[in-house]
């Protein structure tokens, strides 16, 4: 009976000292956290650069507020223990070395480039939640199978040009189109330590990437209104620009009787009403913006000649945005007799195409949030996003984190330090299933 006993003392003590080594070996991974007064630290600090007097950043790209920034953030990479690079689209990576050289990388980051008078957390908490979750592994001595690529794209706000080069969408016509710097793509992307004549270098292949995971605040109210933790982005909508161009007759204001107007200014207001009026007038999410107007000779006392406006239209479906499209043209060719002008569509080339996520991304991304107990909802973009280039060359996934009161692209917006932890743990997670053998499965 006494050797019994023995015997099974030794099986349980070899029970628990020797069986759970995978056990062991995977614990520093389910509990690693990261570091969310860091994080907000970071965000601050980041904040700095192009700070304005509302309290948010104009950082536009190729400006000297965006350089500034962007050495800020090479230094954050290089604590990181990352390689750091600028590659010809002016995209800045921050490598770190797996076990398996043969392994492609995981990719993960977002942009800090912003809009004029813009926030502090529009891509911003994307870039520095991917740095932290490589300090992490980084101070916990742990080492991925793949190897890890930190990215900050260039230009994101200026219609996607980091990840288009990166796809090898970027091209001449592209270059030529000013920047709200006042610079050209071109001259920009030099000004920021790239080559645009070598862009064929930076493009990347379907294989060449394991996957790519952007985390990003969601710029609208859905989350913050429902309490919800995460959101796991089934798709991000496809945008449209074109330049729309009115000629009228410049006159004395003062001497031109109202019905021998050719007023362009006034076309230009038809034309903005039919722009809502159309959008609106389709079941669905798809919007309709004309956010800049510019009337020349721009004189109180001169009747406008011309006019120079912007028309946008997002959706998830390329087919409803030609559609729109095409019954906005109508609306203008009746505008243009009724006021006795010419309107004219130019199609700008910052389109971004609709791109659904990856089915896969989207199960280990919300696997991961109910893991860490965070509470989550699938939901679709309706911004746009480097995601949606990245997603036709790799498995793709976002996650969003919420924005108070749903305000972006405002010096007003603001997203709750905790949050931001929150999105940086899945985001840390969701990469290191990911790394072993998720995807796979």
């Amino acid at each position: 009976m006494r050797n019994r006993c023995a015997m099974l003392v030794v099986g349980l003590f070899v029970c628990f000292t020797s069986t759970p080594r995978a056990v062991q070996r995977e614990a520093p991974y389910r509990h690693l956290r990261v570091n969310a007064r860091r994080i907000e630290q970071r965000i601050l600090q980041l904040a700095e650069f192009g700070k304005n007097p509302e309290g948010g950043v104009s950082r536009l790209a190729f400006s000297e507020a965006d350089i500034q920034g962007r050495q800020y953030i090479m230094s954050l990479m290089r604590q990181a223990g990352l390689r750091v690079h600028i590659d010809a689209a002016g995209n800045i990576i921050g490598r770190r070395e797996g076990r398996d050289p043969h392994l492609p990388p995981i990719m993960f980051g977002s942009h800090i480039d912003s809009v004029p008078h813009g926030g502090n957390y529009d891509g911003d908490v994307g870039v520095i939640a991917a740095i932290e979750c490589v300090q992490v592994l980084q101070e916990h001595g742990l080492v991925t199978r793949h190897p890890l690529e930190v990215i900050v794209f260039s230009d994101e706000e200026g219609g996607l040009v980091g990840s288009r080069a990166l796809i090898g969408d970027l091209g001449p016509e592209a270059l030529r189109v000013v920047s709200q710097s006042g610079q050209t793509i071109r001259e920009g992307i030099r000004a920021i330590g790239g080559d645009p004549d070598r862009l064929e270098e930076v493009v990347r292949h379907k294989g060449d990437i394991a996957a790519f995971i952007e985390l990003h605040i969601e710029q609208g109210s859905v989350l913050d209104s429902r309490g919800i933790d995460i959101g796991v982005v089934e798709g991000i909508v496809g945008i449209n620009w074109w330049e729309v161009t009115i000629e009228g007759f410049a006159n004395h204001a003062g001497t031109t009787p109202m019905n021998d107007r050719r007023d362009a200014l006034l076309a230009a207001a038809h034309l903005i009403i039919a722009v809502n009026r159309v959008v609106t007038s389709v079941p669905g999410r798809q919007v309709g913006t004309v956010g800049r107007i510019r009337a020349e000779p721009g004189a109180p006392n001169v009747i406008p000649g011309r006019v120079v406006m912007s028309l946008e239209l997002r959706d998830l479906s390329a087919e409803k945005i030609h559609m729109l499209f095409q019954k906005i043209k109508r609306e203008a060719e009746v505008i243009a007799r009724k006021t006795g002008t010419t309107i004219r569509f130019t199609p700008l080339d910052v389109t971004a195409v609709p791109a659904p996520t990856d089915e896969r991304m989207r199960a280990i991304i919300a696997q991961v949030a109910e893991e860490l107990g965070l509470s989550y909802m699938f939901m679709p973009s309706g911004a746009g996003h480097d995601a949606q280039d990245m997603a036709r060359i790799a498995p793709t996934g976002m996650i969003f984190v919420p924005s108070v009161g749903g305000i972006s692209h405002s010096p007003k917006e603001y997203t709750r330090p905790e949050d931001m932890a929150n999105g940086a743990n899945v985001l840390l997670h969701t990469i290191l299933k990911i790394d072993q053998g998720a995807l796979e499965k």
